[in-house]
C-alpha cells in the first residue's frame, strides 16, 4: 500500500467514525425527547414512590403541599437568578429568603449581599429548582462561613443543586410539607460530541460535590438517588432519608 492509499485509508476511518458518533448521539437524543414526552406520575411523593418529572419553571412543584406555613411573601414565577430578600416571621425571625435558579455569579452577588447587611439573618429559606452546581458550592461554602441555619419551608422545594446549599447551614431544617429533590448533573457537551468524551470532568464533578457534603457533616450516600435518576427527572428525599444521611438535622410541619 502505497502512502497516498494509507492516508485515504485513514481518513476513511476517521469519516465512518464520526458518522457513527453523529448517528449515535442523534439517535440518543431522539430516545431521550421521545421519553421525556411520555407522561410521569403526579401527585405526592411517598416512600417507594418518589420519582416525579422535573420542573424548574414552577415555582410550587406538584408534589409539596403548603400546609399551614408561615405567611412568607414568594414570587408568582421563580427568578431566572438566586433573589435575596429579608423577611421577618413571628416564630422563626429574620430569615433571608433565596429565591431562584442557581445561576453564575450568583456567590458573588451573595456574598456582597450579607457584606451589605447591618444584621445577620436567624436562617436561609429556600426556594429554588437548582441550577449550577459549582455556584450551588460556592453559595454553600458562604452560607457555612456565616454560620447561617437552612430551612425548607411549607410549599418551597429545593431541587437538583439547590440541596447543596441547604447542606451548608449549621442546622438544616426541613417542612414535612416541603420538597428536597435530588437527579443526575447536567453537563452541557457539543451536539456532535458523545457524552463518553466529558466522563473525567463528570467524574471530577462528582468527587468535588462528594468531598463538600463531607465537608458539611452530610453523608455523600445521599448522591445515589441523584446518580440514579435522570436529569428530566427528581427523585424527592423522604423524611427518613433526609435525617438518616443528615441532608436535614431535623424536621417540621
Amino acid at each position: 500500500m502505497t502512502i497516498g492509499q494509507w492516508l485515504r485509508s485513514v481518513l476513511l476511518v476517521q469519516v465512518l467514525i464520526a458518522v457513527v458518533l453523529l448517528v449515535t448521539d442523534i439517535e440518543a437524543r431522539w430516545r431521550f425527547d421521545r421519553w421525556f414526552d411520555q407522561p410521569g406520575p403526579t401527585g405526592p411523593v411517598s416512600p417507594g414512590d418518589q420519582v416525579r418529572r422535573y420542573d424548574p419553571t414552577r415555582p410550587r412543584p406538584q408534589f409539596t403541599n403548603p400546609g399551614n406555613g408561615p405567611e412568607i411573601n414568594l414570587p408568582d414565577d421563580l427568578p431566572p437568578r438566586l433573589e435575596f430578600t429579608m423577611q421577618q416571621d413571628a416564630e422563626l425571625g429574620a430569615l433571608l429568603m433565596m429565591n431562584g435558579a442557581i445561576t453564575g455569579g450568583d456567590a458573588d452577588r451573595f456574598e456582597a449581599y450579607l457584606a451589605d447587611l447591618e444584621d445577620m439573618p436567624d436562617a436561609v429559606a429556600l426556594n429554588s429548582p437548582g441550577g449550577i452546581v459549582d455556584e450551588a458550592l460556592a453559595v454553600g461554602r458562604l452560607v457555612r462561613e456565616a454560620s447561617l441555619d437552612t430551612l425548607i419551608l411549607p410549599g418551597m422545594a429545593c431541587l437538583s443543586s439547590c440541596p447543596y446549599v441547604l447542606a451548608a447551614g449549621v442546622e438544616r431544617r426541613v417542612s414535612r410539607t416541603g420538597a428536597v429533590g435530588l437527579h443526575q448533573h447536567y453537563y452541557e457537551t457539543p451536539g456532535y460530541m458523545p457524552v463518553f468524551f466529558a466522563v473525567e470532568d463528570i467524574q471530577r464533578g462528582q468527587g468535588e460535590t462528594m468531598g463538600y457534603l463531607i465537608e458539611m457533616g452530610v453523608d455523600p450516600g445521599v448522591m445515589v438517588h441523584g446518580l440514579t435518576t435522570p436529569p428530566n427527572d427528581i427523585y424527592v428525599l423522604v423524611e427518613s432519608e433526609l435525617l438518616e444521611s443528615r441532608l436535614a438535622t431535623g424536621m417540621s410541619d
